[in-house]
């Protein structure tokens, strides 16, 4: 039986392994750079074409290519659980598909990965009922809470101890279900498609605040929102940002996650993950990476920024995800340090 555990060593240990290990580290490891196009608009004329030249840039740099393997199929994880208004934008998407589609990959084998139904059809992606009109026709669309897309030997298995932070550990406990089952405290099913039927899979966020998480984006709609049994991090908060940076770190997730796209098309600063338009703000400006800690790094900038304008504190900085997942080698959130590649 093969499952995933990530039974790690609290953050301190960490820091003791690192340390000793120093002097055969380099001091300034490479970063990732972020690809950065400009969007004369929003409509998928637009899209199409920065989408294509981003992803040749990204071939070329990297040697990684966005062609069939012996799969030869390829899993977009879309966001739409904050409903309309901040889903991840339809002509991205179709962007996506279209540059997958002129790689060589066929359109029935491109298949699009969400959370919930009801939103996922308010947002457009399924067909409506009314018309039964979708503009994926032909695109298989899973949708995770339906829980067929999720196999029960491939799990995040955390007992969830007092790691990481001692002043998240005092937390823990506060509100757990006292009858919850052995495995409801512990596993999370992980959605399989991704990572065991494609030959990769490209990740598009959209960003909004989170009062648990910090950011809720690039890491968090690739782990928790991919994921079964994840309320139990919400019923106790503390444990819900060391979960994210774990299960960001999972070898078999890592390996097959292609890169990460966003659009800034819409995020939120405050009052997120549902959607308020008040608090929204949008830049003509697509993202591309391989470093989803550093693109949520950056976006944290931007909310923290929006937030002091408008009179708010900035996201409670004992929300540390982001670090968690740079400790585990994920990615970095030294923004001052990114390296920000313009596509022309």
């Amino acid at each position: 039986m093969r499952f995933i555990t990530l039974l790690l060593l609290g953050l301190a240990s960490l820091a003791g392994l690192a340390r000793a290990a120093a002097p055969v580290v380099a001091k300034n490891p490479p970063m990732e750079p972020i690809w950065e196009a400009k969007l004369k608009a929003f409509d998928e004329a637009t899209y199409n074409e920065q989408v294509e030249k981003m992803i040749s840039q990204f071939e070329q740099a990297t040697g990684r290519r966005f062609v069939p393997g012996p799969k030869k199929r390829v899993g977009l994880k879309i966001y739409a659980d904050s409903g309309p208004g901040l889903a991840t934008p339809l002509p991205l998407v179709k962007a996506v598909i279209s540059a997958l589609k002129r790689r060589g990959f066929e359109h029935e084998n491109i298949f699009l990965v969400g959370l919930n139904a009801l939103r996922l059809r308010m947002t457009g992606y399924l067909p409506s009922l009314v018309s039964g009109h979708t503009p994926f026709f032909g695109n298989p669309v899973y949708v995770l809470e339906s829980g067929r897309f999720y196999d029960p030997l491939w799990f995040y298995d955390s007992p969830l101890p007092q790691r990481f932070d001692p002043i998240f550990a005092e937390q823990q406990t506060k509100g757990v279900s006292p009858t919850s089952t052995k495995d409801e405290d512990r596993k999370s099913f992980l959605a399989t498609p991704l990572f065991l039927e494609s030959d990769f899979w490209i990740n598009l966020p959209v960003y909004t605040d989170h009062p648990t998480l910090g950011i809720n984006g690039a890491l968090v709609n690739a782990t928790l929102w991919n994921a079964s049994n994840t309320a139990r991090f919400f019923r106790s908060p503390a444990n819900a940002p060391a979960a994210v940076a774990e299960m960001s770190a999972i070898p078999e997730l890592r390996q097959t996650w292609m890169c990460t796209i966003t659009s800034l098309e819409h995020y939120q600063f405050i009052g997120g993950p549902f959607f308020n338009s008040l608090y929204t703000r949008s830049e003509p400006l697509l993202w591309l990476s391989n470093d989803p800690v550093l693109l949520d790094a950056m976006v944290r900038d931007r909310i923290n920024a929006h937030r002091r304008r408008e009179g708010f504190e900035k996201v409670d900085e004992e929300i540390r995800t982001l670090e968690f997942a740079e400790t585990l080698g994920v990615g970095s959130t030294k923004t001052k340090n990114a390296k920000i590649i313009p596509v022309e």
